[in-house]
């Protein structure tokens, strides 16, 4: 826990660590005291206001504060109690305020940690989603929330050769390019790889966005190399990985996420095993964190009938938001058997997918518990580049019953890791079209 504070911690001046320690040890204090929540309640911290609150430093925290509460007032999905949020403003004030030196001048570091504090204290204590991210953070968090990555799309490793690609983004600038997997980059702007660390191959393949490199490589088996120029830009992530198994007829599909692409990806990989001799079909969401719920009811199309409502989201005081069923052309839909591979790490949109499929009997759930995750969560950004996630509504089927936070129970509850589990869902799939 220290170590979290200590690596987000802004690099101070000598006379602000005092500071900042003081503040560490206050947190501490309080964590080792049972948690927030519980020493706010203490009637023995009495409202002890700064003599100089009307600074402009102290009122920037307030205005701070009070956008946050606001937010969680209008938007979150449970009430939220302004007498909670006065108990905050006093133990800020006579705490956490009152220790710091320089009261003249806003300290980032306390305003953050106390505006994250203020939400744990808001929320309520099975909420583990509602949080405050810090401006880069929040960034990150978006991005990869959304699916999006902004660098040259390319992985691989240092080989003796120079740097061997395993894997090219087919949305990401390389690709189009021409770059492939199995390919060898040589040069990055002119640099041999050879006379480069790790950490500035790395640095260079992420580059900031809109900047551009010259790649040379060679391709394997091909004379001579291949000089292109590729630049950093914003692209969807593809989600959706074919996996070979060797049954005859039994097909596999990984989604490691959900995104406004994935449904795009998905199709392309159905429409062709539509197309073979198919008795089968395992979908492994394991690990799988979600995504947009939309992204949830494109996936859905490909399974269930059309038209048709199949969950909703109901937010504090609004009407319910049904999601209903789009129609796709035929040859996408997926008429024979399905398995789904689950586990804790399956939350969100993927577990919605999987939630919806179950109920339908439309499909047999195998592994352990999902994350019972299954919640709108509403990003908005406060006025100093800071992000307050929140839990905005929650999801319901449409008989009313609500996705349990303990996740959905698999039928065949196995810890089976790694492929096993896909060839014990294939030997499942194929003693099913043996029966027939």
């Amino acid at each position: 826990m220290r170590a979290f504070f200590l690596e987000n911690m802004p690099r101070p001046c000598r006379s602000h660590l005092r500071i900042i320690k003081k503040f560490l040890n206050l947190i501490f204090f309080v964590l080792a005291a049972g948690g927030l929540v519980a020493i706010f309640s203490f009637p023995l911290f009495a409202e002890t206001l700064p003599e100089n609150k009307k600074t402009t430093a102290y009122q920037s925290y307030l205005d701070s504060f009070e956008e946050i509460y606001k937010l969680m007032a209008e938007n979150y999905y449970y009430p939220v109690n302004r007498k909670d949020f006065d108990r905050f403003i006093v133990k800020f004030n006579s705490e956490i305020f009152k220790s710091l030196e320089d009261q003249n001048t806003v300290n980032d570091f306390a305003m953050m940690r106390s505006g994250a504090f203020l939400v744990d204290y808001l929320k309520t204590k099975d909420d583990r989603f509602s949080a405050l991210y810090p401006p880069q953070v929040a960034k990150e968090y978006e991005q990869e929330v959304l699916g999006v990555r902004v660098d040259l799309g390319i992985t691989g490793s240092r080989c003796a050769e120079g740097y061997c690609v395993s894997f090219v983004e087919s949305r990401a600038d390389a690709f189009e390019k021409g770059l492939r997997p199995n390919d060898v980059i040589t040069k990055i702007d002119h640099r041999p790889l050879a006379s480069m660390t790790d950490e500035e191959i790395q640095k260079a393949l992420t580059p900031e966005m809109n900047k551009a490199f010259m790649l040379e490589y060679r391709r394997p088996n091909v004379d001579g190399l291949t000089t292109i120029t590729v630049t950093s830009k914003e692209y969807f992530k593809e989600t959706v990985f074919p996996v070979t198994i060797p049954y005859p007829g039994i097909y596999c599909l990984e989604i490691r996420q959900f995104n406004r692409m994935t449904a795009a990806d998905f199709s392309k990989y159905l429409f062709l095993i539509n197309q073979q001799k198919s008795v089968g079909l395992i979908l492994d969401l394991r690990g799988n964190p979600g995504g947009p719920p939309l992204a949830a009811r494109e996936i859905v199309s490909f399974f269930l009938q059309p038209e048709k409502n199949f969950v909703y989201f109901e937010r504090k005081g609004d009407t319910r938001n049904y999601l209903d069923v789009p129609k796709v052309p035929e040859e996408y839909r997926y008429p024979q058997p399905i398995i789904i591979l689950v586990n804790e790490g399956s939350g969100s949109a993927s577990e919605l997918f999987s939630g919806v499929m179950q109920k339908e009997r439309h499909a047999v759930l195998m592994g352990t518990n999902t994350a019972g995750q299954v919640f709108l969560k509403s990003m908005f950004n406060l006025k100093d580049g800071a992000m307050l996630l929140l839990v905005t509504a929650r999801g319901h089927f449409t008989d009313g019953n609500v996705f349990d936070f303990n996740g959905l129970t698999p039928e065949y509850r196995t810890d089976a890791k790694g492929a096993d589990l896909v060839y014990f869902a294939a030997g499942y799939l194929l003693g099913l079209a043996n029966k027939k």
